[in-house]
């Protein structure tokens, strides 16, 4: 297919347009106007560039790419050998953020739902990034916990928001510690995101609801890997998943 023709399908697909976002979500570097093979990860580092040329890629797709609000806008150090890697080895690079955080199907937020077997209910708040639903059946923090750990293969940090059991959850992948209050306002037994911050366990104790840091990576390993299995259904292209382990 044409490098045109899938960026042109992704931007409609994930409605970027719909998004007030921190970088350019779409395609970020162009170096191949051909699109055979896709690898896809979480970021954009140089260890899955690496990965890429050696899987002969032609395009990578990732959830975090360059280019974000407040950083340096020359290329220079470590971006300008990614960037170089990129062109060098005539691989474009698609990056798709918050779009990629919020969408219904192949969003991380549903991929998540859909790797924990939580009933989704909607997705509210900030630009719809967070969703809130049910467990199967109630459960205490210690057994949440130890589901999340084995599935995301993961370990979390817990904070312990009091003594009752789980059954409504909301949730939220990557930093979205910030959301704690906006996810209790609306009466959910427990909170679950990628990252914490030092503020995080007295809002927690102090608004009584459960908050597990699942991990940044971990909860954002999904919505790239549909994404990138909905293009291969519906276009004659390859794709692959390289997972870059990080445990933040």
């Amino acid at each position: 297919m044409q490098l045109k023709q899938l960026c042109d399908f992704c931007d409609e697909y994930l409605k970027v347009d719909d998004f007030n976002d921190y970088c350019p979500n779409g395609l970020q570097v162009e170096a191949n106007p051909r699109v055979e093979h896709i690898v896809c990860g979480v970021t954009a580092s140089q260890a899955l560039i690496e990965a890429a040329i050696e899987q002969g890629a032609d395009t990578l797709i990732v959830h975090h790419g360059y280019f974000w609000k407040g950083e340096s806008q020359v290329i220079t150090g470590y971006k300008a050998t990614r960037i170089a890697s990129l062109i060098r080895n005539n691989i474009n690079l698609l990056a798709y953020h918050l779009p990629l955080d919020a969408h219904p199907e192949v969003g991380n937020n549903a991929q998540l739902a859909r790797v924990m077997d939580w009933q989704l209910s909607r997705s509210f708040g900030e630009q719809g990034l967070l969703f809130e639903g049910r467990l199967p059946r109630p459960q205490s923090l210690a057994e949440l916990t130890h589901q999340l750990e084995a599935r995301l293969d993961t370990r979390a940090l817990v904070i312990d928001g009091g003594d009752h059991a789980i059954e409504r959850i909301a949730w939220c992948s990557g930093a979205a510690q910030g959301f704690i209050e906006t996810a209790a306002a609306c009466g959910v037994d427990a909170f679950v995101s990628g990252e914490v911050s030092e503020s995080s366990f007295h809002i927690a104790r102090e608004l009584g609801i459960h908050y597990i840091a699942a991990g940044h990576h971990a909860t954002e390993r999904f919505g790239v890997q549909a994404l990138a299995a909905e293009i291969a259904n519906r276009f004659a292209v390859r794709q692959q998943f390289i997972d870059i382990a990080n445990p933040v």
